[in-house]
């Protein structure tokens, strides 16, 4: 076998180089571009919270590709159903980013992007998992909507992706947010919804969050990006542009909720009880029926979600010695009143039972083992059912 000469060793040389630069800018370009979208609050009561996905802007394609872990199905058997028991089913899809903006653009909802510091490896990698993971058999994940949603799907990916850094930075660290206040501030602009989750949510919702735990809200794991580093120093957010502008109201700001005004004006209904039940027995007996139907079927509610759902945010809560299922039997007492006849000796007994869950109530708030905060709502209905045992005390067994 013969060997090449001089200039021909040369020239292999030159070739050689030539080929490896350009197997590295092709390396260079293959890599992808990874970042967060961050979609503000919508008006819809499903998009109150915001919503986010991760961009993969690889340019062996012809746009961005927008992996949102946001979609459900409402054509799926047995939606509702799955929905009250809380065993909902969402999934990963991946789509063109201009065709995820569209929707966003339509309804005014801004939209910002966070351009993330990884390494090529880190980028290839994650772009790849999230490629599997949104085949149509790997999509579907159990939903939960405080601890498995659309927004700490993209925190667990990230995380996956850097190997730990997430959680590492943010585990330790925390701005003493609750899933309640969260909840509760997102929903204020709609009244049925805030009181919705103040009512229902039990005391699992009341211990504070690390900022992990805060991330499952995408407005507070874009501001969580925001403040970590690389083990290098660098910032893991290398750029931020908006994509879409708001035109809707703003995202609720954080706001102290006192508990004396709702004090304030649970004495003042008790003492409208107290008159009303001496001046105007039958208008009392109606207030009443109304009270305590509304206490019923909240406290049914109540314990359905803590006895048959997967709620778990829902459970052991104390709210059910406020809105109190006993109520239920009272109403037949409430209805003789409202006619002018004795309630009967089960009503009086029934009002007294009522009314010391209510202090039971207030006495587990003061207890260190699992608080849960709803001073307020002890401060207003615990004066209401003492006002009710007091005023109605001694008509058993005469008309009213």
């Amino acid at each position: 076998m013969g060997r090449a000469t001089a200039p021909a060793r040369r020239r292999a040389w030159a070739l050689a180089v030539a080929a490896l630069f350009a197997l590295c800018s092709l390396a260079a370009q293959a890599a992808p571009r990874i970042g967060v979208a961050t979609m503000q609050p919508g008006e819809i009561f499903f998009e109150r919270f915001g919503h986010n996905a991760i961009v993969v802007d690889d340019p062996a394609l012809p746009e961005p590709v927008s992996y949102n872990y946001g979609y459900f199905d409402l054509d799926e058997p047995g939606f509702v159903g799955n929905f009250v028991r809380g065993e909902m089913t969402y999934m990963l899809v991946a789509l063109p980013l201009s065709q995820d903006l569209a929707y966003y653009r339509d309804v005014g909802r801004g939209v910002s992007i966070q351009w993330l510091a990884l390494d090529d490896a880190e980028a290839a990698a994650l772009a790849a998992a999230l490629a599997e993971n949104a085949r149509p058999e790997n999509a579907r994940y159990r939903y939960d909507y405080f601890t498995d949603n659309c927004s700490t799907r993209v925190r667990d990916a990230l995380d996956e992706a850097l190997g730990g850094l997430l959680r590492r930075q943010l585990q330790g660290r925390s701005r003493g947010n609750t899933y309640r206040g969260e909840a509760v501030r997102l929903a204020s602009p709609a009244p049925w919804m805030w009181l919705g989750f103040d009512i229902g949510l039990g005391p699992r919702s009341d211990r504070p969050n690390a900022l992990w735990e805060d991330a499952f809200v995408p407005m507070r794991l874009a501001d969580a990006l925001r403040g970590l580093r690389r083990a290098d120093g660098r910032a893991l957010v290398s750029a931020e542009a908006e994509l879409l502008p708001h035109r809707l109201a703003p995202e609720p700001p954080e706001a102290p909720r006192p508990w004396w005004p709702w004090g304030v004006a649970g004495v003042a209904l008790a003492a409208a009880i107290a008159w009303g039940a001496r001046r105007a027995p039958r208008a009392t007996a109606a207030a009443g029926l109304a009270f305590w139907s509304l206490c019923a079927l909240l406290g049914a509610a109540m314990l359905f979600i803590w006895l048959f759902t997967a709620h778990r945010f829902g459970w052991g809560n104390q709210n059910l010695l406020l809105f109190d299922p006993l109520c239920a039997l009272l109403l037949p007492g409430g209805w003789r009143l409202l006619r002018g006849r004795a309630p009967g000796r089960l009503f009086g007994w029934t009002l007294a039972a009522v009314a010391v869950a209510a202090a039971i109530a207030l006495f587990l708030h003061w207890l260190p083992v699992q608080p849960q905060r709803n001073a307020h709502w002890i401060a207003l209905l615990l004066p209401l059912h003492l006002a009710w045992l007091w005023a109605l005390r001694g008509r058993r067994d005469r008309a009213a």
